[in-house]
């Protein structure tokens, strides 16, 4: 069956004419306003113009439960003038047409690239050949609590949480049928009535009415909470129970209804993915990549998981950063992207950017969560994985003033613990599965210690110029470069007279990734190195005693002369 797939947005004109997806987002900005970021409109577009190629396979659904065919594509993006509406379209030879019920909801966006998720992707071509439709819950609800009895976010993912049917009076709770209809498996919509007003995680159905108690299990806390206000704008949610009479903790949602308030719920919290085909990453992998010895790699990853937060520290050129996400993946496994994050700490980050804080939005402050709050999130969500939080230059800010109240959480021992945030009378708490990863540069003079109180809470790695690593002499014999060689003989020696050096010391030495590229190694390539970056460096170390700078400049660039 020969048909086709069209897309909307036909006030942008020809997708062709768009050079990346950031011009696509910016035009989308220019023609329906500011107050969207149109991240997953743009990524959309640009998909369906740009990556989607002939021969690839799609999957064609109904709102975010129904499969209603799979097809091949077999033509290029085009821009169809003569249509009245959806006049971009590719064409698409479609093998499988009907209707298949999924179990969990399918992304929101327009269209999603499922490529890496290769279980799913299996998944939903045996349902499709089998045609047999997963049973789904049948009912949906509405979970409304008062905060000043039971806080939904300090419910963690994971939990159970019981819920009587009687109030403290002894009277039945309103619409008690609800109570006894519930099914376990039942999808269930988590709010916080006044002062919150905002939606704070999903949770299901456990267990079933006893006639005295219901029980809920929470399955995500959002890490962006959704306001009252932006349910009560959506047309679509107009006839909710919850909006027509309020007076109640437990309310029926429609198919419709919940599917329209997970799409409100995802356009700022990230779903979670079904399981991908992630390449796996082990310890050998990490040796043949970082060069460090194998010892410390075992002290490296004992530290971590006993303490929780650790620091790399080191000179110039070792790879703290390179090593800490190779760090984690080994840790984990696999290379799964999705569970790290790196950051940069500067002078002027705060608190407001890494926890909450209020931020200009259009003509108002509004309260917004930080990166780390988010993360944390993240890995609460799922406590069976482990999530690491990586910090470069993490001695560049100021640590008191960025972490506040989180610098006793982040301790291993109160991994857990409640605190309730500066910004918002809401309890938080650091998941043990998170992993706290800081880099140092120990030969950067300007930059002040870590504060002592602050010590305590991290272990200290110290990072050496890997040089008599075996990963690192593997990599020079693959090279087979004589003046590579060469080079890094000299700077082996250099390093001696730099550590022997009682004002700079091993914090100063030349680091081995200086000398590391996929590349080919070049004559050019090494002078580069020796003359814009070591010698400028040595200049620094050497800023009084110019005639040691110039001695080693004879020395390293003698290595060029046959």
């Amino acid at each position: 069956m020969q048909l086709c797939l069209y897309l909307g947005w036909d006030d942008m004109g020809d997708f062709d004419l768009y050079e990346t997806r950031e011009d696509m987002r910016t035009r989308m900005k220019e023609l329906c306003g500011e107050e969207k970021d149109y991240r997953n409109d743009s990524l959309a577009t640009w998909e369906f113009t740009s990556e989607m190629n002939i021969g690839d396979v799609v999957f064609a659904k109904k709102g975010r439960g129904c499969i209603i065919g799979r097809g091949i594509v077999t033509g290029d993006y085009e821009y169809d003038k003569s249509r009245d509406e959806y006049r971009h379209v590719r064409s698409v030879k479609w093998d499988k047409v009907g209707e298949w019920t999924l179990k969990e909801p399918l992304a929101m966006k327009t269209l999603t690239n499922v490529t890496s998720y290769a279980n799913y992707v299996e998944n939903l071509n045996k349902m499709l050949e089998s045609r047999t439709e997963p049973e789904t819950a049948s009912n949906y609800w509405w979970l409304c609590a008062n905060p000043k009895i039971w806080s939904m976010t300090g419910w963690m993912v994971g939990e159970e949480q019981d819920y009587t049917l009687y109030n403290t009076a002894g009277n039945k709770r309103r619409v008690f049928q609800h109570f006894l209809d519930a099914r376990v498996g039942d999808k269930v919509i988590c709010y916080e009535a006044n002062p919150t007003k905002q939606i704070s995680g999903l949770a299901v159905i456990s267990k079933e009415s006893d006639g005295e108690r219901i029980c809920f299990r929470k399955i995500e806390t959002l890490a962006s909470p959704v306001d009252l206000s932006e349910v009560k704008s959506m047309p679509e949610l107009a006839n909710m129970e919850f909006l027509v009479n309020p007076n109640g903790s437990f309310f029926h949602l429609t198919e419709k209804e919940y599917m329209a308030l997970l799409d409100l719920i995802r356009e700022e919290n990230d779903s979670i993915h079904p399981e991908r085909s992630i390449e796996k990453y082990t310890k050998a992998d990490f040796l043949k990549e970082v060069f460090m010895a194998e010892k410390d790699f075992d002290t490296l990853r004992h530290l971590i998981r006993t303490k929780k937060n650790v620091i790399l520290q080191g000179a110039p050129g070792v790879g703290k950063t390179f090593c800490a996400r190779r760090l984690a993946q080994a840790m984990m496994g696999e290379r799964d992207e999705s569970r790290i994050c790196l950051i940069q700490f500067h002078q002027n980050y705060s608190y407001e950017d890494f926890v909450m804080g209020y931020k200009p939005v259009g003509g108002a402050f509004e309260l917004q969560k930080g990166i780390f709050y988010k993360f944390c999130m993240l890995a609460a969500n799922h406590p069976d994985k482990e999530f690491f939080f990586i910090i470069d230059e993490i001695n560049r800010g100021n640590l008191s003033k960025i972490f506040g109240e989180l610098l006793m959480l982040i301790e291993k021992d109160y991994r857990g613990e409640k605190l309730t945030l500066a910004y918002k009378d809401e309890k938080f708490s650091v998941p043990g599965n998170l992993y706290l990863i800081g880099m140092m540069n120990t030969a950067d003079r300007s930059l002040a210690l870590i504060d002592y109180a602050l010590r305590r809470r991290f272990s200290f790695f110290e990072m050496s110029p890997g040089f008599d690593s075996e990963g690192f002499k593997a990599y020079l014999e693959g090279k087979d470069n004589v003046r590579l060689n060469e080079l890094v003989a000299q700077i082996k020696e250099l390093n001696r007279q730099i550590v022997a050096d009682d004002s700079l010391g091993k914090g100063f030495e030349i680091g081995h990734s200086y000398l590391c590229t996929k590349g080919e190694v070049t004559d050019e390539w090494l002078k580069e190195i020796v003359n814009y970056d070591i010698l400028p460096m040595l200049r620094e170390y050497w800023f009084d005693n110019r005639t040691e700078v110039d001695r080693w400049s004879k020395k390293l660039n003698g290595i060029f002369h046959d």
